[in-house]
């Protein structure tokens, strides 16, 4: 049977945008606390039980997370315009060589109600 497990964390972070609306506060610098969902899919290993140790996906999450938390985003290499779809499609990237079976992930701003998913 095919399963998919995930795993949540946050993230602080500082950024700027150039957008058509809402644009004098967004050009101003800004910060907003970020949520994201590792999603990790597969078959169970028949002697763990398990798709993948979810303390190996935490591990991976801890590295990545360093490079964002309490980061300007528009600073942060490889990142591109901070946009919630570039924030998603950079921790793809940075997680899809480190975590088989990544089958996507998750990033939003619960304050604002806005969020994105990227998928394989």
């Amino acid at each position: 049977m095919h399963c998919e497990i995930s795993q949540t964390f946050y993230f602080d972070a500082a950024h700027t945008l150039k957008r058509a609306i809402e644009a004098d506060g967004s050009k101003r610098v800004h910060g907003h606390t970020y949520n994201a969902e590792v999603f990790v899919a597969g078959q169970p290993d028949p002697t763990t039980g398990m798709v993948m140790d979810l303390g190996l996906v935490r591990r991976e999450i801890a590295v990545l997370r360093e490079q964002l938390d309490h980061h300007l985003l528009d600073e942060v290499e490889g990142l591109g315009p901070p946009t919630l779809e570039n924030l998603c499609q950079f921790i793809f990237r940075k997680l899809d060589a480190r975590l088989p079976g990544l089958a996507s992930v998750r990033v939003w701003r619960a304050s604002l109600g806005d969020g994105c998913r990227v998928s394989r």
